[in-house]
């Protein structure tokens, strides 16, 4: 899927032009590229945040600059630390000829579907790091978790990208994705661990 972004470049650079520029409803942003200077600019807010909920930081995007559409992958977003709102936009150009390294998220289908009931699935990582050309950086990682089984997590070496040689997998082989787990029954849990109330000894008389 192809994903589309309008900037503008930015010629006027500082903290009240920054200011400014976010008051107008814009992001203030930068693209890098390697062996070339970073090229200030500004997006869209409302257009911004379209692409990225669908994008995130592992799709490519096609970033329309004046004249120039160039090839993008957003490599970092800094927020308010109050209202929690995006304030600044970092853009990696990239070679479509040279290799990048980037984390593409874990998507679990049919969670509601599991067959072994009742069960708890634990996920313990959203993202893998993986390298390979641009062309070839999948959107995400799927995996269907109906009829996983107790005890047999699937991990990164068990996924379909294992086997694709087009992309070299960074993150460790044997880091578990997720785990089926039976469900804790807290009240058995809790009888088990009840302290008996001590005896009264009366005195002996």
């Amino acid at each position: 899927m192809s994903y589309r972004l309008n900037a503008e470049i930015r010629e006027e650079i500082g903290k009240n032009k920054a200011k400014k520029i976010r008051r107008e409803n814009e992001i203030p942003a930068i693209i890098y590229e390697r062996n070339r200077e970073p090229i200030p600019v500004k997006i869209d807010s409302i257009e911004f945040m379209k692409v990225f909920r669908e994008a995130g930081t592992s799709n490519l995007i096609d970033l329309s600059v004046g004249n120039e559409t160039m090839p993008v992958i957003i490599k970092s977003i800094q927020k308010d630390p109050i209202k929690a709102n995006i304030i600044h936009v970092d853009f990696q150009r990239l070679d479509m000829k040279e290799k990048v390294k980037v984390e593409v998220p874990i998507i679990l289908h049919n969670r509601d579907k599991i067959k072994k009931q009742p069960s708890v699935l634990m996920q313990m990582i959203e993202n893998i790091e993986i390298e390979c050309l641009p062309g070839d950086i999948p959107e995400a990682i799927e995996i269907n978790v109906e009829d996983l089984d107790f005890n047999e997590p699937i991990k990164v070496k068990d996924l379909e990208i294992m086997k694709n040689q087009n992309i070299r997998v960074i993150t460790d082989h044997d880091m578990t994705i997720c785990v089926l787990n039976r469900p804790v029954d807290y009240k058995e849990e809790e009888e088990e661990t009840e302290v008996s109330e001590p005896e009264l000894v009366k005195d002996e008389e």
